[in-house]
């Protein structure tokens, strides 16, 4: 594969992502709604890690819809499973998955399923996984183990990830070099740090993540 093209493409997909409305003013509809001869390419990404690393604010900050949740109050059935002490705030939890959806450039549309991260769940995740192209493992630094389930799951399907370290306010920044030491992470799989709350930190995750899913794809 030409890595100079993707990158090339990447980029401008990027531009053209950054100069879009914003996603909370989705009235002007895209050219492959209004055009019949025209037809999006669908392709779904998967948003996983461990329970409380940000699955469901990743998915909000960046989608053109109002994202599905499936978001309940934790009741104390929870509590004896979940280590919540650096989480202390956190008083919900998602049941089944999160839904949004983004259009990269013209004709890209990705549609992002955010997996449960509670470990009573995880049963749920061969039908989420099914059909991506991809997936974006948060990681909490405080909690790194936490996202080995994850690592494990993507390695033995053989679906191409990459790992992104949310950056919570109040908490040590570490080197990527540090991180990815930690979590044994192969060299081929990028490691970047962000923050799901921002729109573009997660557009540009998400591009990256596409990059790796192409470079990845046989011819």
């Amino acid at each position: 594969m030409d890595s100079t093209g993707s990158d090339a493409g990447i980029e401008a997909t990027a531009l053209a992502v950054r100069d879009a409305p914003d996603p909370g003013h989705d009235d002007e509809a895209h050219g492959w709604q209004t055009d019949r001869m025209r037809a999006p390419h669908a392709t779904k990404i998967v948003v996983a890690g461990g329970f409380g690393v940000g699955k469901t604010t990743f998915v909000g900050s960046v989608s053109e819809i109002t994202p599905l949740r499936t978001e309940v109050v934790m009741t104390t059935a929870a509590e004896p499973r979940e280590d919540l002490s650096a989480i202390p705030e956190k008083t919900t939890t998602t049941v089944a998955m999160d839904f949004g959806r983004i259009t990269l450039d013209a004709d890209l549309v990705l549609y992002l399923f955010g997996t449960p991260g509670q470990k009573r769940f995880w049963f749920m995740w061969d039908d989420l996984v099914r059909g991506a192209i991809g997936a974006v493992v948060l990681a909490d630094t405080r909690r790194l183990e936490e996202c080995f389930p994850a690592l494990d799951y993507f390695e033995t399907a053989g679906l191409p990830y990459i790992v992104a370290v949310n950056h919570f306010e109040g908490t040590d920044r570490f080197e990527g070099e540090v991180v990815r030491e930690a979590l044994s992470l192969p060299r081929q799989v990028p490691l970047v740090t962000m923050d799901a709350r921002r729109r573009i930190a997660v557009v540009d995750t998400l591009l990256i993540l596409v990059g790796r899913a192409l470079d990845a794809t046989p011819g």
